[in-house]
């Protein structure tokens, strides 16, 4: 009960690349970025399980971006004449490549991280992508000239990596979906469609993951212009709860969602965030288990997961493991009270 698992990302240390950036550089190449990548990973795992987390993962060590990673590995997309285009219904500009012809794998995009991950822990492994529509709202399209076919091409392309992962050992798949907030219509008809696509086949656990965003100025910003009551999820929570998707992750601690949103999840389980990572405050686990308190008002105890809010990529890594620690601490409370 209360098992507690991360949304995605955490910080990379110094000796990988530089700290306290979404789009952090590189410090080493070759071989030595390979042993970085391998260390940052085992640090996290162990950082992780020191925690008391339940379902681990690799914190997205090995990629630069939670979408790049992925796209790096896919012939057809021109990183090389990137162009300006407006992200998250033009929320922020990015400098974003473009898909120039067919989309295929060059070749396994996650076997490596995947693999040293499942040989150093016994806990079980979540593996994070990118989803169908976070990539097509993250990249601009030169060939296929439809949203909709561009993200089914992708939603191919991530089943072929899934289910080599679900192979790989890995416990849970879940794909990330901010850009669902962004554009609720859609995210209801062809945002569920293509993760449909992305998810034939596997047998593992599948999640979705879908929140306001990093603790970003640009993010920030935005959620002020949201008023007192944040209702994006009701737009597109009933088509989830419809869907083959058996999880889904969402953000409430010091959000201004309505609890209640979280009925409309009825059947699956459901990923409560309890970790503010646009905050540098810690929690408390008093504080954590108050949350997980509220949220038993309506998810049953046997469906909740205490999960942080968003990834904490761009956070101070001493924050991050103060975080972690309450995350794990606040659970072992919960089941206390009300196990």
């Amino acid at each position: 009960m209360f098992e507690c698992t991360l949304a995605g990302s955490l910080p990379k240390p110094f000796w990988l690349s530089e700290t306290n950036k979404l789009w952090p550089q590189w410090k080493v190449q070759g071989p030595e970025l390979a042993t970085a990548k391998r260390d940052a990973t085992l640090f996290w795992l162990k950082a992780q399980e020191d925690a008391g987390l339940d379902i681990v993962s690799d914190g997205e060590q090995s990629r630069q971006h939670f979408v790049h990673g992925f796209l790096e590995f896919v012939d057809g997309i021109d990183f090389e004449h990137k162009v300006k285009m407006g992200i998250r219904n033009n929320r922020y500009d990015a400098m974003v490549p473009k898909a120039v012809a067919p989309l295929k794998l060059k070749d396994r995009a996650h076997q490596t991280e995947a693999r040293i991950a499942r040989a150093h822990t016994r806990k079980k492994l979540k593996f994070t992508m990118p989803g169908p529509m976070t990539i097509v709202d993250t990249i601009a399209d030169d060939y296929y000239g439809d949203r909709v076919k561009l993200a089914i091409a992708f939603a191919e392309l991530l089943n072929q990596e899934a289910l080599a992962l679900e192979a790989d050992g890995v416990d849970v798949i879940q794909f990330d979906e901010p850009a669902f907030n962004a554009f609720t219509k859609e995210a209801a008809t062809w945002g569920i469609e293509a993760l449909h696509r992305a998810i034939d086949g596997l047998k593992c656990t599948t999640a979705v993951h879908i929140c306001y965003g990093y603790g970003i100025k640009a993010n920030l910003d935005w959620k002020r212009t949201l008023g007192e009551e944040w209702r994006q999820y009701e737009a597109f929570f009933p088509a989830l709860a419809k869907s083959r998707i058996q999880q889904v992750s969402l953000e409430c601690h010091h959000s201004h969602v309505p609890p209640d949103l979280m009925k409309l999840l009825e059947g699956k389980d459901v990923l409560v965030g309890v970790i503010d990572v646009a905050s540098d405050i810690v929690e408390t686990p008093e504080e954590v288990a108050d949350t997980i308190g509220n949220a038993l008002k309506f998810v049953p105890k046997e469906r909740l997961f205490p999960c942080t809010n968003c990834g904490l990529a761009p956070m101070d890594r001493e924050i991050a493991l103060k975080k972690l620690e309450a995350l794990g601490k606040g659970a072992a409370l919960a089941r206390k009270r009300y196990g």
